[in-house]
């Protein structure tokens, strides 16, 4: 049957709104629609990332003076590109550069982004109080993470002769987490290849608490929570490639001992929501205080230079990424910002 040219008109009317709606964040068109006067910046993904964007979001709404709310959920890395990707969120915190399938998911709906390297983080393997064992080899957390592991070591001794007779229970980040990517890749050689019989979650206080709570847990997460817990929990020493090992700390990550596991953190922006002049405001005053808000929130600052660089990209609106869809383990961000930027993946 023939459409008539009103009912063209009104289908290409609704599919112009359904597009401006994904550009700018569904949140935002509800609340355009509600007829609301506050501008809503919606933020979401990395719980690593989180803290930092939530102290921006705190102190930019304060600087605002109420004019403008800024929303920060932690769905993961995973979970908050899917949102992203789909247009539903003006800012995506990310604690692994964005993969060629959540690039291919944002090329096929039109949203281009920006990437902005925020924070330097030292992945924590961390240990109840109580436990005896102080370092651990990479090499020995292969053998408890890797999948083959899975029913099998549950107890500390099966790793190491050395190490105590204790049952092994094990916390961790979720599969839709940037964290699970980076750690499995680091550890077992290829990102989400982990045994699956673990606790796993999204927010990093579950692990806190599993941890805290049973003398031979074993947990990871971000350098954030680790600092924030020390009374609770533990980190391990990392020996890694025979040399000695060496614990988490700001120290580590900036004399580039703490490896593998120190990995850069990122902003992505949604390049269309930067015509909100909230958006572009908020963005310009998370980078002109990164070096603050990342310290605040117990991660490690990046040079200034790599700031400026983020503040220019934004300006330019310069879309892609430097990663091309995949994870760099041990990249330094001097080497990653000279990299030219992609928005399809590289094979």
């Amino acid at each position: 049957m023939k459409l008539s040219k009103i009912a063209r008109l009104a289908l290409g009317a609704t599919a112009a709104l359904a597009i401006a709606a994904a550009a700018f964040g569904v949140a935002q068109a509800q609340q355009k629609a509600a007829g609301r006067g506050i501008f809503t910046i919606v933020i979401d993904g990395s719980s690593t990332v989180f803290p930092i964007s939530e102290a921006a979001g705190e102190s930019f709404q304060q600087q605002m003076q109420g004019r403008v709310r800024v929303t920060v959920a932690e769905s993961g890395t995973g979970g908050g590109f899917r949102k992203f990707c789909r247009g539903e969120t003006h800012v995506q915190d990310a604690s692994r550069p964005i993969t060629s399938t959540e690039m291919l998911a944002c090329q096929n709906s039109g949203v281009r982004y920006i990437e902005i390297p925020i924070a330097f983080d030292a992945l924590s393997v961390v240990v109840n109080p109580s436990n005896p064992v102080q370092t651990i080899t990479i090499e020995d957390l292969k053998k408890i993470w890797q999948p083959e592991a899975q029913g099998r070591i549950t107890n500390w001794r099966q790793v190491n002769p050395s190490f105590p007779n204790l049952p092994l229970s094990l916390y961790g980040a979720g599969t839709a987490s940037g964290t699970f990517d980076y750690f499995t890749e680091a550890v077992n050689g290829k990102a989400k290849a982990s045994r699956t019989d673990y606790q796993p979650t999204e927010d990093d206080n579950v692990t806190v608490q599993g941890v805290a709570g049973e003398e031979g847990a074993m947990g990871y997460f971000g350098m954030s929570y680790y600092l924030e817990n020390t009374s609770r929990v533990r980190a391990l020493g990392i020996s890694y490639q025979g040399k000695p090992p060496v614990r988490p700390s700001p120290q580590t990550v900036e004399n580039g001992t703490y490896v593998p596991l120190a990995r850069p953190i990122f902003l992505y922006v949604n390049v269309a929501a930067l015509s909100r002049p909230p958006v572009a405001q908020f963005v310009n005053h998370y980078l002109t205080n990164a070096t603050t808000l990342v310290r605040q929130a117990k991660y490690v600052p990046l040079p200034a230079s790599a700031y400026q660089t983020g503040l220019e990209r934004v300006q330019r609106k310069s879309a892609g990424t430097a990663f091309g869809g995949k994870n760099d383990i041990g990249a330094t961000i001097t080497e990653v910002l000279q990299r030219p930027l992609v928005l399809t993946p590289t094979s």
